[in-house]
């Protein structure tokens, strides 16, 4: 079964170009062209990728990734955007957007993005091939469902912020530095490491008791984060 791309796009002929090439590429596509119509489509498509452009009619994309967000979504949200600022990046990374892509864009670059966040999951470090579960540091991950808890209560994880958590907990009481987990969490060779500031700070947010004083997930030097083990802690 082919994966579901959402193309959130008001531009009908960039709309147009950017489905055709998705579906070139072996992906099943809907599209929306507004804000309302995207959560519509969203509720009823349940993609895996969404590519989710900034500024829409009716409701901005900024509005729609965070209304999905509040109710656990976990699909790969690429945004589209004509702003390119580093502001900007972060704005839409902390709503929860796993990758961001300024226009004008090739819409081979955009399919290229996809196929990189459909196969995160594979390159975490073969956690799922051993293990269903993974419990450290007082959190449980249930991998097939990706789902986590920290002492019994859920935890509203990104699908990125998953991938994250549990590739730190794979290799827990290692370090890496942000070029590190730019490679094997987000598959990129080079990048805006930023990206990774951003995703480690809301992880802390969600798993840990005090995110200013942070216990599991830590920070080694000026780069390198690692996630302790129980007996570390």
């Amino acid at each position: 079964m082919s994966a579901r791309v959402l193309v959130v796009e008001d531009d009908a002929t960039m709309a147009e170009v950017l489905a055709a090439y998705v579906v070139k590429a072996g992906y099943e596509v809907a599209r929306a062209a507004d804000g309302p119509t995207a959560l519509a489509g969203w509720e009823r498509f349940r993609p895996d990728v969404v590519v989710l452009d900034v500024m829409l009619p009716l409701l901005s994309g900024l509005e729609v990734l965070r209304r999905r967000r509040r109710l656990g979504d976990h699909a790969a949200v690429i945004m589209l955007s004509a702003r390119g600022e580093e502001e900007d990046r972060l704005v839409g990374l902390e709503t929860g957007a796993d990758d961001y892509v300024v226009k004008p864009f090739s819409p081979r670059e955009v399919v290229l993005r996809i196929e990189a966040l459909l196969r995160r999951a594979e390159r975490l470090s073969g956690a799922r091939l051993l293990t269903e579960t993974l419990d450290v540091a007082g959190l449980h991950l249930d991998l097939p469902a990706r789902t986590a808890q920290r002492d019994g209560r859920p935890l509203a994880l990104t699908s990125r912020e998953f991938d994250l958590l549990t590739f730190l907990a794979t290799h827990a009481g290692q370090v890496f530095t942000k070029d590190d987990l730019m490679r094997r969490v987000w598959g990129w060779d080079f990048g805006d490491t930023s990206t990774v500031t951003v995703h480690v700070r809301r992880l802390r947010e969600k798993i840990e008791v005090d995110p200013s004083d942070p216990r599991i997930v830590v920070t080694l030097g000026r780069s390198g984060y690692r996630l302790l083990a129980e007996q570390e802690r």
